[in-house]
């Protein structure tokens, strides 16, 4: 059976990326590879054993195009109210709370932040299928 184990996006500064990641969810460097012409930083916290593997190619001066295939990396939390709160004390700018309805019944409330590269994340409510 296959696990996932990490995501990858490239960054343009890895110390911004650094700093917003640790900031907004206490992402921190696991394990940093440093190559001739890139280096590749993994980041995680404890309640996962998920990676978000950033890659930044050292000569590249411009901002990556995201384009339109991208969607989203998700993240849960316990208290989503709390947390969108904190993310707005910290002028990290999320969107509104959002609440999605099917049959009756709310599956997901989120809302989503952007990291400094445009990379949007989601930000749900823990429980059912967002553990």
């Amino acid at each position: 059976m296959a696990k996932a184990i990490h995501s990858m996006i490239r960054v343009l500064d890895e110390q911004r990326s650094l700093g917003f990641y640790e900031k907004a969810f206490g992402l921190m460097v696991a394990e940093r590879l440093a190559f001739e012409g890139f280096t590749l930083v993994y980041l995680s916290n404890a309640e996962s054993e998920f990676e978000l593997e950033l890659t930044i190619n050292h000569a590249r001066q411009e901002p990556y195009a995201i384009g339109d295939g991208y969607g989203h990396l998700a993240l849960s939390v316990d208290d989503l109210d709390a947390e969108h709160a904190r993310l707005e004390s910290l002028g990290l700018n999320p969107t509104p709370l959002k609440e999605l309805m099917l049959e009756g019944r709310p599956p997901a409330r989120f809302f989503f932040v952007q990291d400094p590269d445009g990379y949007k994340i989601e930000v749900l409510q823990r429980g059912g299928r967002y553990k």
